[in-house]
This record gives C-alpha cells, sequence and structure tokens, in this order.
C-alpha cells in the first residue's frame, strides 16, 4: 500500500490518481471515503461535528483502508499529524510526502469553500501555520517528494517511480 500524505493542494488525489494507473492497481481517497461514510461532506462535518470527530472518523476509515488490497492511498492533510495513523502507515504501507510550500499551495486552494481549515479571516496566513506545524511530522515519510507549480502529474509520478525503485519498493510484478 503507497500512502500519499502532505498538505492540502499538494497533489495527493491528482498525483495518487495517476501513480495507481501507472501501477495498474487501485487508488482509493480517504476524503472521499470519510465523506461517504458520514452521509455528508467534510466540510459539514466539520461545521456540524468540529475537527475532532471528524479525525476520529478519519482514523477509523484510513485503519480499514489501509488492509485493502495493493493500492494507492490518497489521506487527508492532517491525517499523518495522528501518531496512530502514521504507525499503521509504517506497519502495512509505504508513505510519500508530496512536499510542497506556500508559493506552490496557496494558488492551488485560495478561494475554495470546501478547506475547513482555511475558512477564516486570514487563510493564507493559516496555511503558513500548516507548514510550518506539519513539515516536521510529514518529514518522518519514508520518502519525500517535493510538489512545485511548475511540474506536471506525470513528472510527479515519474519522480515517484524513480525512488520507489531506490528503495525496492517496486517488484516486476507491480511494474
Amino acid at each position: 500500500m503507497l500512502v500519499l500524505v502532505g498538505l492540502m493542494g499538494a497533489g495527493k488525489s491528482s498525483v495518487g490518481k495517476r501513480l495507481s494507473e501507472y501501477l495498474n492497481v487501485g487508488f482509493i481517497d480517504a476524503d472521499q471515503e470519510i465523506e461517504k461514510a458520514a452521509g455528508m461532506n467534510i466540510v459539514e462535518i466539520f461545521e456540524k461535528f468540529g475537527e475532532n470527530y471528524f479525525r476520529s472518523g478519519e482514523k477509523k476509515v484510513i485503519n480499514r483502508l489501509i488492509l485493502s488490497e495493493p493500492q494507492v492511498l490518497s489521506t487527508g492533510g492532517g491525517a499523518f499529524m495522528c501518531k496512530e495513523i502514521r504507525e499503521v502507515i509504517k506497519r502495512y504501507g509505504f508513505s510519500i510526502w508530496l512536499k510542497a510550500d506556500l508559493e506552490t499551495l496557496w494558488p492551488r486552494v485560495s478561494g475554495k469553500g470546501n478547506r475547513p481549515l482555511l475558512n477564516n479571516k486570514y487563510p493564507k496566513q493559516e496555511l503558513e501555520n500548516l507548514i510550518i506545524e506539519r513539515d516536521p511530522i510529514y518529514k518522518k515519510a519514508n520518502i519525500t517528494i517535493e510538489s512545485k507549480a511548475n511540474i506536471s502529474h506525470l513528472a510527479m509520478v515519474d519522480k515517484i517511480i524513480q525512488k520507489l525503485k531506490k528503495h525496492n519498493i517496486l517488484t516486476r510484478t507491480t511494474q
């Protein structure tokens, strides 16, 4: 199980879909699975029940998904912050941090209402705070792939494949 981690806007879902196609394995977006399980979107979950409730559901969903057949799993930006989730990913998967800076992330996420953590008076400052807070934890991922504004999804997939080969993660049967 390849697990993509990183901040919102880093490309976990879009790159994850292309990576799964390249590897001919399934793709699962944890946020979409949480929405299905809750019967509402993430913004609604945050508004009605709060972040703690969302994180509890996220933990349950990821614990279930990580044991599924070999595939690519895109996690929400905050999932890897949970020690229990990091441990289950380490045990059953291989984590890939899509690292992006503020200049890359901000144009991708600004002005969108589907980012509950940025629904405040100073969203760009909040995003910068999330980078400062979360990057030290994301560094615990097995590998790091730089996500830049000018890099294509296919180029990102290529970078991931090259690093996976260096770590002997890919075998001939998965390529």
